[in-house]
């Protein structure tokens, strides 16, 4: 193998590695992990191509994002499992607390959110 080849083939496998890396950074990596609770509003399955499910949990409490105006607190989610989905589905309006992954870009296979439930900690009846 002459230098020249080597060293294409080297920056060639370099190439490759780095994209295999930030692929995985970008869709793969768990940039956070948490805990949401609240009112579950809705769960929908929907797509083109991808039937994902897809969710918005109703935080308690209100915030500002600009001095002089309120928004509700929403946390609007993907659930990647059939049967937590299937759980949600069949107990709109409770109080759930979910755990979430949080990753840096989504999967169409994954969902349209960023933030993706994979387990239920607690649903309770909601308290007028």
């Amino acid at each position: 193998m002459t230098k020249g080849k080597r060293i294409g083939t080297i920056v060639a496998v370099i190439f490759v590695l780095m994209l295999f890396g930030f692929a995985y950074y970008n869709y793969f990596f768990v940039f956070g992990e948490g805990v949401k609770a609240g009112e579950l509003n809705y769960i929908v399955k929907k797509g083109y191509v991808f039937k994902t499910n897809e969710g918005k949990l109703i935080q308690s409490g209100v915030r500002s994002r600009q001095k002089g105006t309120l928004e509700n607190n929403e946390f609007e989610f993907s659930v990647a499992d059939e049967n937590i989905a299937a759980k949600l589905m069949g107990n709109s309006g409770k109080f759930y607390e979910l755990h979430y992954k949080e990753y840096k870009s989504t999967l169409p296979w994954r969902g349209y959110s960023k933030y993706v439930v994979d387990s239920i900690y607690a649903a309770k009846e909601v308290q007028n």
